[in-house]
């Protein structure tokens, strides 16, 4: 299925200036590049090895968002150009971060998340987690904590949903305030293609959208 520019251009219109990540894993470059003329400049990918690929072959300004959940261990194949790293869970993941930000001498940004589902099989922290993990930042000097993200649970009842998002919006105002180090909370990324209107009604700045703009997936071998 071709990019829905349609969809697309409706979306872009109805967020206002919330920012649109346009999720494009597994989705071919020529779909991607579709989208760039369009003037989307935000992507993100769930994988490493297919980014690092489409990175290497794709315009250059590009602002490549990593939205899965990361391994220690591979971060250091994109830490040289990754724009925003959304999803991590654990200050381990923060320090390798840190570690490999300082070794192409640049500050990677980052988002915390946070673990807002009913089902166990989400990632993030919880509040104590995040507290900890945001007091112990002052050491990382390669990296900037943004803000939240969290992802709902997957269900039909909007309530929950809502709720959810509602939860995550009250603990990023309440973190702001804190006096953090190597932090600048501006980002809220919560939102996906079937949630992302109740998200952005909750204070979501930003939304992760696939398959309503690229239709559905074909999932290859993840790679590395």
């Amino acid at each position: 299925m071709a990019v829905n520019i349609e969809k697309y251009n409706e979306i872009r219109k109805e967020l206002g200036r919330v920012t649109l990540v346009a999720v494009s894993k597994t989705k071919p470059n020529e779909d991607i590049q579709e989208l760039y003329d369009l003037g989307q400049r935000d992507f993100g990918e769930n994988y490493v090895q297919e980014l690092v690929d489409k990175q290497a072959v794709l315009p250059k300004d590009i602002r490549w968002h990593f939205i899965g959940h990361l391994q220690t261990n591979k971060v250091k194949y994109i830490a040289p150009f990754v724009h925003l790293i959304h999803g991590v869970d654990s200050f381990k993941l923060l320090q390798e971060i840190n570690k490999q930000g300082a070794k192409h001498d640049r500050i990677i940004d980052c988002l915390l998340q946070v673990h807002i589902a009913q089902e166990e099989t989400k990632f993030g922290m919880d509040e104590t987690e995040l507290e900890e993990a945001l007091a112990a930042t002052a050491g990382l000097s390669h990296v900037r904590v943004c803000g939240l993200m969290g992802m709902a649970s997957f269900s039909e009842d909007q309530a929950k949903v809502r709720n959810e998002f509602r939860q995550l919006k009250k603990l990023f105002d309440k973190i702001r305030e804190w006096p953090v180090v190597n932090a600048e909370w501006t980002l809220l990324s919560m939102g996906m293609s079937g949630d992302y209107a109740i998200a952005v009604e909750e204070g979501s700045t930003l939304v992760r959208i696939g398959s309503l703009v690229f239709g559905a997936r074909i999932y290859p071998d993840k790679g590395i």
